[in-house]
């Protein structure tokens, strides 16, 4: 989808009241509700545990369900697990399944732009964080073309066609639960329905704005996204965000082992008991060689602002990043040679031969892979040497 390129229609968008009133009404009324609780009747052990257990549901639910399971397809899942995910994606209230996935369908196509993007971080962090969803932008109004695939589930469509009732039905039926349970039922709407709406609600928002406005960029810069471990930590691991932009179909954003992404261990989990299947994952070579195109551009950046002001070293550090780039050329030449091969090859064999063919190719793939890290350990030590020539010379 693609909108009029009109100012005026950005700034002239209507109010949309439901998004509106509940968006800015819910946080006031937990500055208000949450401190008169816990003033007047304290900490419930059991009304804080179900408070976890919530946020992490509903949280999950999002990021395992509504992005990466249905707006990516970046793995499947077995169809007890998809009912309990679009139940607490329902319990989050962040609009349909059509609506979040048709929209995060068009972030991603036209990420950054000022008109397509719904909610782009040209237009500053407000608007990426919220007030696209409380006024009707021309980039907010989905077609619903994108997502053929989802229109196709009756589950899916139900819960978009009677979203306003299973919102309301979803939330007061698993309050009151956790309500007599507890033996809390204030606590249960206060801090198991309110507070955890409102958390939820801007941890996610945050991976819309912040995630595009601060952290390192090691895999791609043709995009605002950010890799952000301190948000990964509240967004259930969704922080490594210009990972995910880059490679959007893999079902990990944490892609090192150390990375914190705790949806990634939930989907792999289901996986390991037969609850999750056909999980996408881009191999580390591919991963590695976008690393070390950033390296290239990183040192390329310095060579170009001269920021060490040492012309000589910086002209001896310039030629040696050069012929490591033509160096890296020729391994990427390689790799692709390797690539076609190995497609050439499972064409002309038998199909019960194949893993041979991929074995033939095996160590050849390695050696290639070898030399990228090689590359990128060079230009680091490139690194490293101007920077002790640029202290010392201080």
């Amino acid at each position: 989808m693609s909108v009029e390129r009109n100012p005026e229609a950005f700034e002239n968008a209507p109010i949309n009241w439901v998004p509106a009133i509940v968006l800015l009404s819910t946080p006031l009324l937990a500055l208000v509700l949450v401190p008169w609780y816990l003033w007047s009747h304290g900490a419930n052990p059991a009304t804080w545990t179900a408070f976890a257990i919530f946020m992490a549901w509903t949280g999950l639910s999002i990021t395992a369900g509504y992005h990466r399971l249905w707006s990516h397809k970046a793995y499947d899942a077995h169809p007890v697990v998809k009912y309990v995910l679009l139940f607490g994606a329902t319990l989050a209230v962040q609009s349909s399944v059509f609506d979040w996935c048709s929209g995060h369908r068009s972030h991603h196509r036209h990420v950054d732009d000022e008109y397509d993007d719904p909610y782009s971080s040209r237009r500053g962090f407000w608007f990426s964080h919220m007030q696209w969803m409380l006024r009707k932008f021309p980039s907010g109004q989905y077609d619903y073309k994108n997502i053929p695939d989802l229109k196709k589930d009756k589950l899916l469509t139900f819960q978009h066609n009677h979203y306003g009732l299973c919102v309301v039905a979803s939330n007061a039926i698993a309050l009151t639960i956790v309500g007599f349970i507890t033996g809390d039922m204030l606590g249960a709407f206060i801090i198991v329905g309110l507070l955890r709406l409102v958390l939820t609600h801007h941890f996610t928002f945050f991976i819309n704005s912040l995630c595009h406005m601060f952290g390192s960029r090691p895999y791609t810069d043709e995009n605002t996204a950010r890799d952000n471990p301190i948000l990964a930590i509240f967004t259930w691991g969704e922080g490594y965000h210009n990972y995910h932009h880059y490679f959007q179909y893999d079902y990990r954003n944490g892609v090192k082992w150390w990375q914190y992404d705790p949806t990634k261990w939930f989907i792999l989990g289901l996986s390991k008991i037969g609850l999750a299947k056909d999980l996408k994952r881009v191999d580390g070579l591919t991963i590695k060689h976008a690393e070390v195109i950033m390296q290239f551009k990183r040192a390329q950046a310095r060579i170009d602002g001269g920021e060490m002001s040492l012309d000589e070293r910086l002209a001896a550090f310039k030629e040696r990043i050069s012929a490591e780039y033509e160096a890296f050329s020729q391994t990427v030449e390689e790799w692709h040679t390797l690539k076609a091969k190995s497609v050439e090859l499972k064409r002309t064999e038998f199909a019960n031969r194949l893993h041979e063919a991929d074995e033939r190719l095996k160590e050849q793939f390695s050696l290639v892979e070898a030399k990228i890290r090689e590359h990128s350990e060079r230009i680091e030590l490139a690194y490293a040497h101007l920077k002790g020539k640029a202290a010392t010379a201080k």
